[in-house]
């Protein structure tokens, strides 16, 4: 009885062998876990950078937001907490919604205009010979990487009052009464000196990302739809652009947020001027803050300029997957 027990337990059973037995015993599962762990440990050093770069200076702007700081409390280091007074008085006020209502329509103007152009250039890009597309795009990076404050400084130059460059050339053209024309002196005038500052600085992104972008489409879609008879605009529609609308989608989400948040530009060119009309909500929030010494109230514009741009943003982003969702 003894031998046959001992072969019974010897013999392994029915439909299983030596080799299905897990090696390595618990380890294996272990080293599964640290496998599936290294790519979330790998987030950690990024994340702790942006919770002191990002996440300190929100919180410390939030807190500031609720209390009432002037020079007063400044010389006195002083906490006056207000609650949501400051708040109030923004939204009860008409001066912030005509700022809001003034910065989505500038930022929309701005977007529609850098995109356009800026895909005009991308598609110029990928037609034009190596020595002319390298030429191009050496100037769009020149462009590109040029200050903000230095390239509004040779604006500022070019569309000078009584020197500029611009006003001469209208001037020998016929157009004399732009001879010592103003460009600052209106809202309208203004507003089209900073859209030409910020496109001119924004089209360099699109065009190279575009262009990059559309490197990549098959030249077999191109040779089927020639085939097909279509033409240079039908190609475009049936072929480039369904390829390139990833890549518009988001394109325009991060120039949506450059452009909003422009701030140089505009406080550099007539400092939110004349009477205040060209104020966007950065501007509106620096004059208020640091320009009138108010500075929990400039923190609760600047805190609602962020919560108007994550509206604005979760909009857009609402309607791309919308659109997507209806594709499928």
């Amino acid at each position: 009885m003894s031998v046959q027990t001992e072969k019974a337990d010897s013999v392994p059973a029915a439909g299983v062998r030596k080799d299905d037995a897990p090696s390595g015993g618990p380890t294996a599962p272990r080293r599964e876990r640290a496998g599936s762990s290294a790519p979330y440990l790998l987030l950690v050093p990024a994340l702790l950078v942006t919770a002191v770069l990002l996440g300190y200076p929100l919180v410390k702007n939030g807190m500031l937001s609720f209390q009432n700081l002037n020079p007063r409390q400044l010389i006195l280091h002083l906490t006056e907490w207000n609650g949501i007074d400051n708040y109030k008085e923004v939204l009860g006020g008409s001066d912030f919604w005509r700022v809001v209502e003034r910065s989505v329509l500038f930022t929309a103007a701005n977007v529609v205009l850098i995109m356009v152009i800026g895909m005009m250039v991308g598609l110029l890009l990928a037609r034009l010979g190596k020595k002319m597309r390298l030429l191009l795009m050496l100037g769009l990076v020149l462009a590109w990487a040029m200050p903000m404050i230095a390239a509004t400084t040779v604006y500022q130059w070019l569309f000078a009052q009584r020197f500029g460059v611009v006003n001469y050339v209208l001037d020998s053209l016929g157009w004399h009464s732009m001879a010592d024309f103003n460009w600052t002196s209106s809202q309208l005038s203004t507003f089209s000196l900073v859209t030409l500052v910020i496109v001119w600085q924004s089209i360099p992104f699109v065009a190279i990302n575009l262009y990059a972008a559309s490197t990549t489409i098959p030249k077999e879609l191109y040779e089927a739809a020639s085939l097909d008879g279509a033409n240079s605009w039908k190609s475009f529609t049936l072929v480039t652009l369904p390829f390139l609308k990833p890549f518009l989608l988001a394109t325009t989400f991060l120039e949506v947020i450059w452009v909003f948040k422009s701030f140089a530009q505009l406080f550099a060119i007539n400092g939110g001027g004349p009477d205040r009309l060209t104020e966007t909500l950065p501007v509106y929030a620096f004059v208020e803050g640091v320009g009138n010494q108010h500075f929990g109230m400039g923190a609760a514009i600047s805190f609602l300029t962020i919560i108007v741009l994550l509206a604005m943003t979760g909009y857009y982003l609402r309607t791309v997957l919308k659109q997507e969702e209806d594709e499928l």
